[in-house]
C-alpha cells in the first residue's frame, strides 16, 4: 500500500505536535510547510513566546476540557521519562480574589479560574491552601502538581522527534491554504492538508476566518528562581493585566507576566507595563528576590507575542477546499501547549475520517 502524502502547514506547538502524532502512523507521508520555525521569533509566531506551564481554563464537560486532560497524560509521560523535552514538575499556586468573578466583566484570567476546579481529579496532590497561608488581598488558593515547559527546549525536541521519525520540513509562505498541496517533498501533490496557521488563519485564503484576534501578552524572562509557578486572578491594574510566574527547566530562567490585550497587535515592548509586571510578581512571589524589590531581579529579555484567539473557540474540523481536504487545528488562544495533544489527537482522527471518505470516492 502505497502511503498518503500529508501537508501540515504551521510550525509552533500544533502543527509539531500533529506531525509527531501523525508520523507514528506508517501509512502516512509527512511534510511540515511553515513561514516560521523553531529558533525563529516573530511576534506572530506564538510558540517560543508562551511560558508555559498545564492551568486548564476549560469549562467542564466541553471539548476543550477533554482535550486539556488528554494532554496531561502525555506532558506528564514527559516530566517523568524525557528531560530532555524540557518539561519538568513543579507545583502551582493558584490565588484568587472575590472581586475578579464578579459582575459581567472579571479579569482576563479570574472568570476562568475557579476554587474547585474540575481538573482537580487527574492532577497530582490538589489541595486547598489554608486562609492564613494567602498572600495579602486573596480570599482564596489551590495548589496542585503541575508542570512547565521550557518552550526554547521543547519546541526543538518537537522537531527533532518529527526528523526522527521521517518528517521532512520545510519553508514555505501561502496566499491560498490550498497551495499548501503542491509543497510536498517528494513533489507530487498531497492528499490532505493540515491548517495549523495560527494567527494566520485569519487571512489565509480558502480560510480567512473573521473571528481569529491577537491577544498581545508581554513577559519579563528573569536568572532569578521561583519556589514554583505562581498564579493570581487579577489585578488592581485593569482587566487586561494578570499576574503569573513561571519557572522553566534545565536554566530556562522564570517567565513573569503579563497581560491580555485583545486586538493589540503591538510588537513593541512597554516599559510601563513591565514595570508593573515586575512589581506584581515580587509581591506575589517574593522568594523572587528574598523579598526585596524588583532592582534584584536580573532581566535576560523582555518578550511580546501574540496569542491566536478564535472568538468562536478552537477550531478542529475537517472540510474539502479546491478539491483538497483540509483539517483544521487552531485558534488556540493562550493555551496551546496544555491542549497539544487533545487537540492534534482530535485533528489526528479527522485525518483518518477525511481519507476514510476520499478512499471510497
Amino acid at each position: 500500500m502505497s502511503e498518503t502524502r500529508i501537508v501540515v502547514v504551521g510550525a509552533g506547538v500544533a502543527g509539531l505536535t500533529t506531525a509527531l502524532l501523525l508520523s507514528r502512523i506508517a501509512k502516512y507521508n509527512i511534510t511540515v510547510a511553515a513561514k516560521h520555525m523553531p529558533g525563529d521569533y516573530d511576534i506572530e509566531y506564538a510558540s517560543p513566546w508562551a511560558g508555559a506551564d498545564y492551568l486548564p481554563v476549560s469549562a467542564p464537560g466541553t471539548e476543550a476540557a477533554e482535550w486539556d486532560r488528554n494532554t496531561w497524560t502525555e506532558l506528564e509521560k514527559l516530566a517523568r521519562h524525557s528531560p530532555e523535552a524540557g518539561v519538568h514538575f513543579q507545583d502551582a499556586f493558584i490565588y484568587s480574589r472575590n472581586t475578579d468573578f464578579e459582575g459581567s466583566e472579571g479579569s482576563a484570567l479570574g472568570k476562568a479560574m475557579s476554587s474547585d476546579p474540575w481538573y482537580k481529579d487527574i492532577v497530582p496532590n490538589f489541595r486547598k491552601i489554608p486562609k492564613s497561608q494567602l498572600p495579602a488581598g486573596f480570599d482564596d488558593g489551590t495548589c496542585f502538581r503541575s508542570v512547565c515547559i521550557n518552550t526554547a527546549i521543547y519546541l526543538p525536541w518537537l522537531t527533532s522527534e518529527c526528523l526522527k521519525a521521517g518528517v521532512v520540513l520545510k519553508r514555505g509562505v501561502f496566499g491560498h491554504i490550498s497551495e499548501a498541496a503542491h509543497t510536498h517533498h517528494s513533489g507530487q501533490k498531497a492528499e490532505l492538508i493540515v491548517n495549523c496557521t495560527g494567527l494566520s488563519a485569519g487571512k489565509i485564503g480558502g480560510v480567512e476566518d473573521k473571528s481569529m484576534v491577537p491577544a498581545r501578552g508581554q513577559t519579563v524572562l528573569v536568572r532569578n528562581e521561583a519556589i514554583g509557578i505562581v498564579g493570581g486572578s487579577g489585578t488592581d491594574d485593569g482587566d487586561d493585566e494578570v499576574c503569573y510566574v513561571i519557572p522553566r527547566a534545565a536554566g530556562g530562567g522564570t517567565i513573569l507576566g503579563g497581560c491580555y490585550q485583545e486586538g493589540n497587535w503591538d510588537s513593541q515592548f512597554d516599559p510601563n507595563l513591565a514595570n508593573r509586571i515586575m512589581k506584581r510578581a515580587v509581591e506575589l512571589c517574593p522568594s523572587l528576590t528574598d523579598g526585596k524589590g524588583i532592582e534584584h531581579l536580573s532581566v535576560i529579555r523582555h518578550g511580546v507575542g501574540l496569542r491566536p484567539v478564535r472568538l468562536r473557540g478552537t477550531r478542529i474540523e475537517k472540510e474539502k477546499i479546491n478539491g483538497v481536504w483540509v483539517v483544521h487545528n487552531y485558534g488556540h488562544g493562550g493555551y496551546g501547549y496544555q491542549s497539544s495533544y487533545g487537540c492534534s489527537q482530535a485533528a489526528v482522527k479527522l485525518v483518518g475520517e477525511a481519507l476514510a471518505v476520499r478512499a471510497r470516492l
